[in-house]
């Protein structure tokens, strides 16, 4: 993945940490008494040293991991952060965002400004009553996905109306957040520690995995409950999500080992070189050697 203005300079607050990314820039000299401005957003997946540790950031900032784990300090308070966890921070705001080199976090990011903005924060849940900025956990976590994604693809197009369209997905999506926060951890429901443990099972055994169906048996649930599970906490289907920890580990064998496409095939079990190629494009949208070929 890639920005959408290549040419134009990363700006000195964006993190060159990062193995992919796909960003937007709408307005990088925003008017903060105006009521909400959309400055900047993307989705970036983090290298293993990831870390971040700033004194200041010069707006809103929200963040939303959709896949590993990593480490959120701020308010002097740390939080483990993994797939569902939501956070923001803005102007004078001591934070660090650190990764797990095992797991790496993939995560999309939202930057804006606006005399709003602490209040669309705090109704959203993201600011407490003190006045503290406080990560959430999120269920059904597609539909967040589905918002950052739509702005992403709006941002490039042209007309005077792009730009009320992002601020108003903006907002949206932390309505979005305010409805699908979960409870504190001990009063979630069963059910959402079952779909974590799933989760973890598959990210631990994603390579020796094939099916869903091996997946439910190895965790002692049914195929069907499973895939329940998946709607109504995840960012996508429990297929899905094993063919993307498949996937990418195929991009970095593909990428940073140059590994042949059929070579890569048979690494992750493949029948055969078609039916990986076929499965890389489902996710990536791109055939394997198109990306072999830009790691070169």
């Amino acid at each position: 993945m890639s920005d959408s203005k290549p040419s134009t300079p990363l700006p000195a607050f964006v993190s060159h940490q990062v193995s992919e990314a796909q960003r937007f820039f709408l307005n990088l000299n925003p008017d903060s008494n105006s009521r909400l401005e959309v400055v900047c957003g993307g989705v970036e997946r983090m290298r293993p040293d990831y870390v971040v540790e700033r004194e200041d950031f010069p707006f809103f900032a929200l963040e939303l991991v959709a896949e590993g784990r990593g480490t959120l300090i701020i308010h002097g308070q740390q939080h483990a952060l993994s797939a569902g966890s939501v956070f923001a921070y803005g102007p004078g705001t001591v934070h660090l965002i650190r990764n797990n080199a095992d797991d790496p976090m993939r995560k999309y990011y939202l930057d804006f400004v606006g005399t709003c903005g602490s209040k669309l924060l705090r109704e959203s849940g993201l600011i407490n009553a003190a006045g503290d900025y406080q990560p959430l956990s999120v269920g059904a976590l597609h539909q967040l996905t589905d918002l950052f994604d739509m702005m992403m693809r709006e941002s490039v197009e042209d007309g005077a109306v792009v730009h009320s369209i992002c601020e108003a997905l903006a907002e949206v999506t932390l309505l979005k957040i305010k409805q699908l926060a979960l409870p504190p951890q001990s009063d979630l429901p069963q059910s959402y520690a079952t779909y974590q443990r799933i989760r973890r099972h598959i990210e631990q055994h994603y390579l020796q995995l094939h099916s869903i169906a091996e997946v439910a048996e190895q965790c002692d649930v049914t195929a069907v409950y499973l895939s329940r599970l998946f709607n109504r906490f995840g960012d996508c289907g429990a297929y899905q999500f094993l063919l993307r920890r498949k996937m990418n580990d195929a991009a970095g064998l593909l990428m940073n080992e140059g590994l042949l496409v059929k070579d890569v095939a048979k690494r992750l079990k493949f029948a055969d070189a078609f039916q990986f190629s076929r499965a890389f494009k489902r996710v990536y949208g791109i055939p394997p050697k198109q990306l072999r070929s830009h790691g070169s």
